[in-house]
């Protein structure tokens, strides 16, 4: 397989390559602004496209996308290209599929909740290690119970969930702070009144979807749309993070092969290391060390070399560096970096060289032949087939027009998930609790009247009272008739007065008897 021509040596006039089969064993592109970083990854893309490698890259300028159109081809550029041994060269386009978050410039790039995960979510939600606990518990319960978090809403749904039932929770997973759960309910504020809103939901990207080859065998460069995401470096960074973890996670382990399944460029990748956690950063260095075997090659772009941590940075086999300008002392240590960073060349002081550097023009070292690392070597950037500058808005939609995966992505699905679920699980119950308080309350009314009148096992009601006093007056005078009588026949007048009392305690005993005493 044809190596990719990167460019041709200033001294040595010899041409600098890179082995497809070296591919996958990562990169970095590095130099000040206005050195040509750009048009070298533009090179380096359509190299790649052009043996069947797809590439997935962010277009962070605006300029990244001339690569979906044919370039000028003026006379300079065609001398440029035979001075450094371009064959066949002539403006052609590379298959292109424009990709943006915010589904303006290109189709637009989902995830879910749950494939984000609660640790690089954390990250873009700006968590500190309490809140991060606070949202682990979260993802837990929603494992538990069966609920899937597939958009914000669904996460503020269980957010409210944990908040009802705090206590209960705390027992049972660990300690909930309403503190931390109104922390996590205002990161999500803001990163819906960012346009993260759109960014989480369905359908969600398919790997295969950026690892595309056309009909001509020629490989798809997915260009991220990232002149507004940019602004938001967290959540740029994080999204390409999560994009590689996706890959390394998904794609299964084969090996060294002819070429690489996907180039990865990763523009800006300074934002990446920026304020990460060790954590994190153990995370990214054990996935660009291992996902080198599931066939994709990495490569980094930034100003300066040392913005890549050196447990990264010595695992990054191809370089280019471009110019760097030694003005500070910052700038005189990266300057000194570089240079220790690349095989010596006797031919070249190559800390000297890096600040003479003129435009379009880069130190180069790439791995040869059974995986060496080649002298560095001063090289003049060979120019890329595509437009070098931004496209059109008509040029554009064309573009998407002809897009291999249409209208997928388009429109976005809201299929039942946790807040549907709690939605509805909260309507039903309301519907239930008039129906249930009006029982109650006329129960609870007409058990009051029967106490009332029929008294309780502790008291006499109104008609039990009424009854017995009623009794006693009637009970009492007929006792006391009958006594009386009976007494006068016997005894006269003494006879009719102790009669009287007698019939009266007969009476009260037979009464006595009727209600319960003895």
């Amino acid at each position: 397989m044809d190596p990719i021509l990167l460019g041709k040596g200033v001294t040595d006039d010899i041409s600098v390559t890179l082995l497809p089969k070296y591919g996958n064993r990562h990169g970095l592109v590095a130099g000040a602004t206005g050195t040509g970083k750009t048009v070298t990854l533009m090179t380096l893309a359509e190299g790649f496209s052009r043996i069947g490698v797809p590439v997935f890259m962010a277009d962070v300028k605006g300029d990244v996308a001339g690569l979906a159109v044919p370039g000028e081809g003026g006379e300079k550029l065609q001398a440029r290209a035979a001075e450094i041994g371009v064959a066949d060269w002539a403006p052609a386009a590379s298959p292109v599929v424009f990709w943006d978050l915010y589904g303006k410039l290109g189709h637009p790039v989902r995830t879910t909740v749950s494939e984000m995960g609660p640790t690089l979510l954390g990250r873009i939600l700006e968590l500190n290690d309490t809140q991060s606990g606070v949202l682990d518990i979260v993802f837990k319960l929603a494992d538990d119970r069966g609920l899937l978090l597939l958009d914000l809403d669904d996460l503020r749904a269980l957010l409210n969930l944990v908040a009802e039932e705090r206590k209960a929770i705390s027992a049972e997973y660990g300690l909930v702070s309403p503190q931390s759960v109104a922390a996590i309910q205002r990161a999500l504020l803001r990163l819906s009144q960012d346009g993260g809103e759109r960014f989480f939901g369905e359908p969600a990207l398919e790997l295969a979807d950026i690892m595309r080859v056309n009909h001509d065998g020629r490989g798809v460069i997915g260009i991220l749309a990232a002149d507004q995401l940019i602004l938001k470096p967290r959540l740029y960074a994080t999204f390409l993070l999560w994009l590689l973890s996706e890959l390394f996670e998904t794609l299964p382990e084969v090996g060294d092969l002819d070429k690489p399944k996907l180039a990865f460029i990763f523009d800006e990748a300074h934002l990446l290391f920026d304020d990460a956690p060790a954590a994190l950063k153990q995370r990214i260095e054990q996935v660009v060390r291992l996902i080198r075997s599931k066939g994709v090659g990495v490569y980094f772009c930034s100003q300066f070399p040392d913005d890549v941590p050196d447990n990264i940075l010595g695992q990054l086999g191809n370089r280019v560096q471009h110019a760097l300008r030694a003005y500070t002392p910052r700038d005189q240590k990266a300057v000194r970096t570089a240079a220790q960073t690349f095989v010596p060349n006797p031919k070249l002081d190559v800390a000297a060289a890096i600040s003479q550097l003129g435009t379009g023009e880069a130190l180069v070292s790439t791995l040869q032949d059974k995986g060496v690392p080649s002298p560095v070597q001063q090289t003049r950037i060979a120019p890329p087939r595509c437009r070098m500058g931004a496209i059109t808005e008509s040029e554009r939609m064309k573009v998407r027009a002809g897009s291999p995966v249409g209208t997928r992505y388009d429109n976005a699905v809201n299929r039942e998930s946790a807040a549907e679920i709690l939605a509805a699980r909260v309507q039903a119950a309301a519907q239930d609790a008039p129906a249930a308080g009006k029982d109650s309350a006329e129960g609870g009314f007409g058990q009051k009247i029967n106490e009332f009148l029929f008294g309780t096992k502790r008291r006499q009601g109104v008609v039990e009272s009424v009854a017995k006093q009623t009794t006693r007056n009637v009970g009492g005078s007929i006792g006391r008739s009958v006594g009386s009588s009976i007494g006068e026949s016997i005894g006269g007048k003494t006879g009719r007065k102790y009669g009287g009392q007698i019939g009266n305690q007969i009476v009260r005993g037979i009464l006595g008897g009727i209600f319960g005493r003895r």
